[in-house]
């Protein structure tokens, strides 16, 4: 499975980078901001994007879920401190992983999409 971080916090960033790893799945990159997070998803598809709501370029995160869920069909699971912020109404969104998030939660995560991707 092919995931895109989309976290400006480089620690949070890395140990989930080490956490998909440890899943057996591959990390596409991370990104910061909008424009990185849009450009690589762009690049390949992409199973999954874990995206911070909160972004460099500011509350850039749920607009972004939307262009990625809707351009190229990405589960979303959005990453925050603030759950209702989070906008779950479009296909796509999945759910979110509270911050600080555990371990556990990022492997729910990833399990939800792989149920999801085995439904179709």
């Amino acid at each position: 499975m092919k995931i895109l971080i989309i976290e400006d916090e480089i620690f949070p960033a890395l140990h989930l980078e080490a956490v998909v790893h440890e899943l057996g799945c591959t990390v596409v990159g991370i990104a910061p901001d909008a424009a990185t997070a849009l450009e690589l998803a762009a690049q390949q598809p992409v199973d999954l994007a874990l995206v911070d709501l909160n972004l460099r370029d500011g509350l850039t995160g749920p607009d972004i879920a939307r262009q990625i869920a809707t351009r190229y069909g990405t589960k979303v699971f959005y990453l925050t401190a603030n759950p209702g912020q989070a906008p779950l109404n479009f296909d796509g969104a999945l759910g979110v992983v509270t911050k600080p998030f555990e371990d556990k939660a990022i492997a729910e995560a990833i399990d939800a999409v792989r149920r999801s991707a085995s439904s179709h």
